[in-house]
């Protein structure tokens, strides 16, 4: 077992017991080579190796970036992105992710060649080279809590979980049983130590047949919301900063549904500085939630069904004061995201995300701060 999935395990045994925003717009990230950082440890006072363009010491940063992005998968167009010596996916995504100390995404997917299909509409499913594929592109950390990662059954499941094992980045809201879909990945950037979770909250077949229980595997679900919060609980007096990746909202509407701002509102009181998402195809409003930022919903990111605005995307860059994540873990404080940079991206043909022209940047931007008005949300930290 990799050291990054012990790590991984031993997160979630330490869970356990304590119980209980459309194309690529001219984005500033440098096109270039980094090294990957090593899988995540356990909590240390060491950070890890320097990689991207902020220099990572104890004494270093007084900010760091955190960029999010939607959901990915090989549908259709994109399987050819597989198996690809032009190596296409992360020549368009590393300019949009790889400069961010730390980046993530939704793989929407099972990672499989097997199984029989799920009596539902949409199957999603790729090899185990997917992982390679996507940790090329310069993202840190998946989630694949969300509707598609059992779509082949318990024996694509139990393939994609072995995968999981030997991925060459962390995933996290799927596992064995529930410690391990719930446990987060743990990163350590510029002093600070990082817990990153997934969860989803799609009320559907994966939700319902295949959630993560003490005895069984599958995803990391938060429809009833008492063991995310408590695993955020437990995050956030353990780490600096913690992250929450949903699968959430209402396919194609542009605001947040009923259950988003409410969910929320708890994981911010539970202690999660950064609570994200995808599933809507459609880019939704972020903004702050008293100390805590949300996004509501990211949109498709690589994505074979791209027409009108299932093709607008964008990534998500955060600014975080690394003195205030710093100085009071699992206490009350002020926020420590100090800037929100919407980069929007139009979804080509192919699958890919690029930058728009910039008449059509700066449009794709303005509706991106104009959804918010449907939000709870502020343009600016409190």
């Amino acid at each position: 077992m990799k050291a990054g999935h012990v790590a991984v395990r031993q997160a979630a045994a330490a869970s356990a017991c304590l119980a209980l925003l459309a194309a690529p717009t001219g984005c500033s990230a440098a096109d270039q080579d980094r090294d990957r950082p090593p899988p995540p440890t356990a909590p240390s006072t060491t950070p890890g190796p320097s990689s991207g363009s902020t220099t990572r010491s104890t004494t270093g940063p007084k900010t760091l970036t955190l960029s999010f992005a939607g959901d990915l998968n090989f549908d259709q167009q994109m399987t050819g992105l597989l198996d690809d010596p032009r190596h296409r996916l992360a020549t368009a995504l590393r300019p949009l992710l790889a400069s961010a100390d730390l980046s993530m995404l939704n793989l929407e997917t099972a990672i499989t060649t097997r199984g029989s299909p799920e009596p539902k509409t949409y199957h999603f499913r790729a090899p185990a080279s997917a992982l390679e594929s996507v940790g090329s592109t310069g993202v840190d950390v998946v989630t694949m809590a969300n509707n598609h990662a059992v779509d082949y059954g318990p024996i694509g499941f139990s393939d994609t979980l072995a995968a999981k094992e030997d991925s060459p980045i962390p995933i996290v809201g799927i596992g064995d049983d529930a410690a391990e879909a719930f446990a987060p990945a743990v990163f350590h950037r510029a002093g600070l130590s990082i817990a990153i979770l997934g969860s989803t909250e799609i009320d559907d077949l994966t939700l319902n047949k295949f959630p993560a229980t003490d005895t069984s595997p599958g995803v990391a679900t938060n429809l009833d919301p008492v063991r995310l919060l408590a695993a955020v609980h437990d995050a956030g007096r353990a780490y600096d900063l913690v992250v929450v990746y949903l699968h959430w909202g209402l396919d194609y509407n542009s605001c947040p549904d009923g259950l988003q701002p409410s969910m929320a509102s708890r994981l911010s009181a539970a202690g999660a500085d950064i609570i994200v998402g995808s599933h809507a195809h459609r880019v939704l409003g972020g903004g702050w939630l008293g100390r805590s930022f949300v996004d509501y919903g990211l949109g498709n990111f690589v994505w074979a069904r791209n027409d009108g605005d299932n093709g607008v995307s964008g990534v998500l860059t955060l600014t975080v004061d690394v003195g205030v994540a710093q100085a009071s873990v699992g206490a009350t404080r002020t926020s420590a995201i100090t800037r929100a940079r919407w980069t929007p991206l139009l979804i080509g043909y192919d699958g890919l995300p690029r930058p728009p022209d910039t008449a059509t940047a700066t449009d794709l931007r303005t509706r991106w701060v104009q959804a918010r008005s449907c939000t709870d949300l502020s343009g600016s930290p409190p």
